[in-house]
């Protein structure tokens, strides 16, 4: 059988470069806060984008990840509608290169866009540097990048 020349490479628009490895803090079904003013303020993680796993494996995400979203608590016009989201802040530890741990006190996400931008116009509280880096649009919202 002939070999596969190429893997193609999903790359989205809005996004920079590949994700270093981060411990993953969540799973399919956590609750996260919603970091911005989109009018969302409680959000279900239903998957992952880009993951491929096993059966009946829990997807997990990380700081920097995209992930689909529903609203679980906000405005009447948000509720129980999917979204997409990138993870700012999570509570698990992880391990940065330079031998650094770092640890949020809540799990938090950004809803934006099928193309990358943001719904919301800022961002409450601190942005994880991993997720900062990898999502610039995000970075400019931030008023703190730790």
């Amino acid at each position: 059988m002939a070999a596969r020349a190429k893997s193609r490479a999903f790359v989205a628009r809005g996004m920079i470069g590949q994700r270093p490895k981060i411990s993953t803090g969540l799973l399919a079904g956590s609750i996260v806060k919603c970091a911005d003013n989109s009018g969302a303020r409680q959000l279900r993680l239903i998957q992952v984008m880009g993951y491929k796993g096993r059966l009946r494996r829990i997807p997990p995400a990380a700081v920097g990840d995209r992930v689909v979203v529903s609203v679980r608590k906000g405005t009447p016009d948000l509720r129980k509608k999917i979204f997409q989201a990138v993870i700012v802040r999570q509570k698990k530890p992880f391990r940065r290169t330079d031998g650094v741990w770092l640890q949020f006190e809540e799990n938090a996400a950004v809803v934006i866009t099928p193309e990358g931008e943001m719904r919301g116009s800022e961002i409450r509280g601190p942005v994880a540097k991993e997720a900062a880096e990898r999502w610039p649009r995000i970075a400019s919202a931030a008023s703190i990048i730790i």
